[in-house]
This record gives structure tokens, sequence and C-alpha cells, in this order.
């Protein structure tokens, strides 16, 4: 028995199908860019130290000093806040 026209494309399109699944991915395509490479890299290389939101309310004149302060430090308020913190838990803990 002969198969109709429309059974020979579905044939077709499930062989086709099956080997666009089995076949890699083409070298031009993000494999062996050096984009890829170097999102590569930032993949592997140790990430930065998580950080977890925190709030808090604190007086306006303690905030304005904080502010000030962080104008000047690398890390911004963050950095500021989390040097504060930890002085205080060594403090707290010693």
């Amino acid at each position: 028995m002969s198969l109709k026209k429309t059974d020979m494309v579905k044939n077709l399109a499930k062989k086709l199908d099956g080997k666009m699944k089995t076949a890699g991915i083409p070298q031009r395509f993000a494999q062996g860019s050096a984009e890829a490479a170097a999102k590569r890299e930032l993949r592997a290389s140790p990430a930065a130290p998580k950080l977890v939101p925190v709030a808090c309310r604190l007086p306006a004149d303690l905030v304005n000093r904080l502010r000030d302060r962080a104008a000047g430090q690398e890390g911004g308020l963050n950095a500021v806040m989390a040097q504060a913190v930890a002085q205080w838990l060594d403090k707290a803990t010693a």
C-alpha cells in the first residue's frame, strides 16, 4: 500500500526533526564565540558575597551622618553599614 503525499511529508518532517535534535550546536552559534568564552570565565570566577536586604528605621540625623560618611567610601552606604554592624557584633561578642 502506498503512502499519501501528506503522510510522506509528515515522515520527512519527523526525520528532519530527529536529525535536528541529535545534531550539536554549530560553532558559529554561541559555542565558539569570544563572548561565550568570556561569559564562561565570569561564571567560573568566584562570586561576590551575596547581599541580603535588611530594613530598619533610623533617626533622620543618624541617616544623614551615614550618608555623609558613605559618600567618601568605595562601597557606599552598604559598605558603611556592613562595617558598622560587624564592629558592633565584634564588640558585643567580645
